[in-house]
């Protein structure tokens, strides 16, 4: 790995910078409590070592050249998100009193592994992101690869975690507040499909650049 501080300080500012993974989490941990942002959150990063794996093993360059595939990864992300708009905007019969039921937390953790994997946009990222790092005389590129991903996995991880947290405390005062419960639902709903539109329609820009 070529200069390891200058890929720490590159990684720990791209992970400051708020993106749909924050998104994603900050509006489930406040829809459904800290615990759920948190399994978001490990979920997420779980999704980002299945993209890890892939980049070191070359996938991910297989998949951005092929358009067929780049194509069909894009709209299984953004109909995922769809699915989970739905689900949260039908879900009346989830509201037990004032209060919407969290969904089980392997659920909320494979929302967000599904969530990540699906995400074409992270593939480009690992693509045009880790190789700058890379020290081809050093050989072992899938290994540097894998331990730079690794790296940026973790702290991502800890932001992530971060912004559970935070929104957790959020959510929690609005569910204190009863008046709020369906406009949060409305709110959570919106938000999954913008991240699903987004998916859909930045993703040809995306894979452009």
């Amino acid at each position: 790995m070529t200069n390891p501080l200058l890929f720490l300080l590159a990684a720990l500012t791209l992970v400051a910078i708020p993106g749909p993974n924050h998104l994603y989490i900050t509006t489930r941990s406040i829809g459904e409590g800290r615990r759920a942002g948190v399994a978001s959150a490990l979920g997420v990063e779980t999704g980002t070592l299945v993209h890890i794996a892939a980049a070191a093993a070359g996938l991910s360059a297989v998949v951005a050249a092929s358009a067929t595939a780049f194509g069909v990864l894009r709209y299984a992300g953004a109909a995922y998100l769809v699915f989970l708009a739905y689900r949260t905007l039908r879900g009346r019969d989830e509201f037990d009193g004032p209060e919407l039921k969290p969904q089980p937390l392997r659920r909320v953790y494979l929302d967000g592994v599904l969530v990540n994997v699906l995400n074409p946009k992270v593939v480009l990222f690992f693509l045009a992101f880790l190789p700058q790092f890379v020290d081809r005389d050093a050989g072992a590129v899938p290994l540097q690869i894998a331990v730079m991903g690794v790296v940026l996995a973790l702290i991502g991880l800890v932001s992530d975690i971060v912004y559970a947290v935070a929104a957790g405390s959020i959510g929690a005062w609005l569910r204190a507040r009863p008046v709020f419960q369906r406009r949060q639902r409305y709110a959570t709903g919106l938000v999954y499909l913008g991240l699903g539109a987004a998916a859909v329609f930045a993703g040809p820009a995306a894979r452009r650049t």
